[in-house]
Formats: C-alpha cells, structure tokens, sequence
C-alpha cells in the first residue's frame, strides 16, 4: 500500500485515525502495530513473516544483550543478531547481483541465479534494527521487554517501506508515553498534504516527461533533452522522497509520534559534504554513526580517513540498489567529497565562490543522478556521452515531449527546491502569524484537491525508494 492511493487515503487512514484515538488510553501500540502489518501485508503478505522473523530475532538478542553488562558475550551476541539481519538483507537483495558479478567474472554459470522477489522495505527495517541492537550493546538506550513495543518501532507504518531511518532512541519515549492532540494532529494532516502534493503534482509530473524521454534510443535524443531528462530527474527523485517523508513525518505527528527531518533543503549546497548533511538525513547519519565511526573516522589519519570514506560511499551506493552504477554513484559522491575535505577552497569575494561552488555542486549531483536513474553503466555512460559530445541534433524536437504545464511545473520545483517557498512562509509568520495558520491551512486542503483530482486521472506511481 502506498501514500499516494485511494485505499489508503480513503480507507486505511481514517481507520488508522479513529481506532488510534478509541485505544489513546489502552491498548494503542497494539491496534498501531496490527494496522502496520496490515499495511505492509497488503502489497506482499508472504513476506510479513520475514518482518516479524527480524522483530523476533532482534528482541531475543535485545533480551540477551541485557543479561551482560559488559564483555565478549554481550559483544558476541551484539554481533551475530547484527550479521544475521545483514544476511537476510543480503540474501534478498544481493545474491544474484553477486552471483552475476561472479559468473561475469569466471565468464561462467558458477552460481546458479534464484528467483529473489524484494521485500519491500528491507532496507530500511533492517537499518532499525541494527542500530537498536548496536546502541543497546553500546549501553546508549534501555533493553526493549515488550515485544509488541518493539515490533511497532520496527514495523511502524509511517516510515516502513521507505524511511526515515528512525533510531531507537528517538522514539522509544513515545511508545510509553505519547498524548494526540488537535495541535498535533493539524500540523501533522498538513504535513501530509504538502508531501502528497508534492509527489502528485511536481515528482510525478517531472518523472512522466523523463521516462518519456529515457523510453527513446539515447542516439534519437538531442543533447538539449538529455540534459532535460538529467535536470528533471534532479527534481523528481528529491521531490519524490522528500514529499514521502513530509508524509511519514506528519502522519507519525498525527499519531503522537515525533521524527526526525530527513531532508534540509540540499539543492542550496555549495558543497557535496553539505549536500549529504542535507539529504536523506537519517541514512547519512546512521552510516556515519554505525560505519564512518566504528571504522575509525578521522582520527587514524589521511590515508586512513580516505579509505573510511570510500567504504562508506561504496556500501551507500550499495544499500541504495543491487547494481554496479548504484556503487558507481556513490564512489562518485565518495571521491568528490574525499577532493573537499583536502583540496579546501578560499577567496576573499565570499559571494562569487559561494555560487560558483553551488554551481558545482549541483553539476556533480545532477551527473550523479544520471548513473542512479540509469538502468546500467553503459545506458548512464551513453546519457553523458550525448550529453557533453551530442552527435547530430536528434529525432525529436524538445516541445515535441516537454509541454508547458511541465515548464511550469518545472520552473515551480526549482524555486521551492532552492527554499523560496520556506523564505516565504517565514516571513509571513513572523509579521502575520494568524494569517499565516489560515493560509498553510488553506493551501493544505488545495494540494490535497489538487493531488486527489491527479490521481484520479493518474496510472499508478510508486515511491521511487520503495524499490530500495
């Protein structure tokens, strides 16, 4: 099940909102978690008993871990619950990527592929757990004894199938003590409308024309639409994952819950290490706190820092896809940000660097996102080749696939991608506060008009990050 459906709209959702305020006083992380394997078991209910396996697996372990306080068992059993949920993940997600590798290497069938359907969501559920695990081995956060508690930070609907990423830690009040309000419950059904619309109307609206373009032989395409479909697709995934998380963050608000933002506006970087401080902030996070640290940071100098972090953007590109040019998009982002950290830029006209340096940045993250769309390393390096070296003028003329509704959606994305809209909303706020609620609360209700009269008319559209 999907945000952007009607099912969930129109029936799971206010199921979800009464039963969460019938059961406020007793028995409400139990219907939250029915609700939630509800949820997940409807798109693959084959695949909730792997989910509830990894919930029983990692509070067996929590249980263990806590009987020790310090010492190699409680290192030993911290680190065998984590190895175990990495070979589910691994074996879902990888074994025929490797195993093709392998038999490319031996140019032989040296290992038999399966037939390996993706849960949906293993990727993210997976990281909760082990962070659970880890800061629990850590002595950071309190053993778990509810099952059903555990379980619903696990499974919790919101974030399930596509994040954040929430730790423990950050929730594990709320699940013990949490009160709905009216406040609370408008600001977070506001959060979701500004999300939904953003997925409806500007990420799908963008992502129609780039597979539009994309569906035509690279050598077909001009220069100019190649471009078009690298800029677009910019847009497109940032407004397709951050609306999903303004939609997971809102509805946990709705539900008393409180997560953490998972993007910061990262098209106003002026830099790729602050472009990965600003998006997907709960992944870069956990990679930083659970890998980059553990493996020594960069506090075992130079040589060292630079291997951390190639093992670090190697095993992001990784998480994100079983494909050689997801790896190669993050080593690319690896190596740019290996550049910044000892090639530091300076100049006294602060102004004109800062753009210059925003201009690369998003130079690099738009060539970056070229090797993520594609579907290989050599359809990417065909992409760029007719990008920077376009050989004739091509088949089709740019208005033949771009419309002007899509121009303007265009032109809308970007200027709310480099924060218009927030510099807007702030201002307003400070001079006219209640105007300012009456207005959000307003437009809310037109992006949810607007969103739900696009998906009556709209094919379905996933989540670009449910397939991770």
């Amino acid at each position: 099940m999907v945000f952007s459906s009607f099912p969930f709209l129109w029936i799971f959702l206010p199921i979800a909102l009464i039963g969460s305020v019938l059961t406020q006083k007793k028995g409400s992380n139990v219907f939250l978690l029915v609700m939630s394997l509800l949820f997940y078991a409807w798109g693959e209910p084959k695949y909730i008993v792997l989910l509830l396996l990894t919930i029983s697996l990692n509070y067996c372990c929590g249980l263990l871990i806590s009987r020790f306080k310090s010492g190699r068992k409680k290192s030993l059993i911290a680190g065998t619950a984590i190895i175990i949920n990495l070979l589910f993940l691994g074996y879902f997600k990888y074994f025929n990527f490797f195993a093709e590798s392998l038999n490319g290497l031996f140019q032989s069938e040296f290992i038999p592929l399966r037939k390996i359907a993706l849960p949906i969501g293993i990727s993210f559920y997976t990281f909760q757990a082990i962070s659970y695990i880890a800061d629990l081995s850590r002595g950071s956060i309190e053993v778990q004894r509810s099952w059903v508690d555990l379980a619903l930070y696990i499974s919790f609907f919101p974030q399930l199938v596509a994040g954040p990423i929430v730790k423990y830690k950050d929730i594990s009040t709320s699940l013990h003590n949490r009160l709905l309000s009216l406040d609370k419950t408008i600001f977070g059904l506001k959060r979701f409308c500004f999300g939904l619309a953003k997925k409806v109307l500007l990420a799908n609206t963008l992502g129609y024309t780039v597979d539009e373009i994309l569906s035509h032989p690279i050598d077909e395409l001009s220069g100019l639409l190649c471009w078009t479909a690298a800029v677009f697709y910019t847009l497109q995934i940032y407004f397709d994952f951050s609306g999903y998380s303004d939609m997971a963050i809102g509805l946990a608000n709705v539900f008393g819950f409180n997560f953490r933002e998972n993007f910061d506006l990262p098209y106003i970087s002026t830099s790729i290490r602050e472009f990965w401080r600003r998006w997907h902030i709960s992944l870069s996070t956990w990679f930083r706190d659970y890998l980059y640290i553990p493996l020594g940071g960069n506090r075992k100098g130079t040589a060292r820092t630079v291997i951390n972090l190639l093992i670090v953007f190697f095993t992001t590109g990784l998480w994100h896809g079983a494909q050689w040019n997801f790896v190669a998009w993050g080593l690319f982002h690896g190596v740019f940000l290996i550049l910044e950290r000892f090639l530091p830029v300076k100049s006294n006209n602060k102004r004109f660097v800062s753009l210059l340096k925003h201009f690369y940045t998003m130079f690099i993250v738009c060539i970056g996102w070229v090797l993520f769309r594609a579907d290989s390393l050599s359809m990417a390096a065909d992409q760029l080749k007719q990008m920077f070296l376009p050989k004739g003028s091509g088949s089709w003329s740019f208005f033949e696939i771009v419309d002007p509704i899509t121009l303007i959606i265009f032109i809308i994305s970007l200027l709310l991608s480099a924060g218009i809209g927030k510099s807007f909303v702030r201002k307003i706020q400070e001079k006219q506060p209640a105007l300012s609620e009456v207005l959000s609360e307003t437009a809310a209700i037109f992006c949810l008009f607007l969103s739900i009269v696009m998906l009556a008319n709209a094919a379905h559209n996933p989540f670009i990050y449910f397939r991770f």
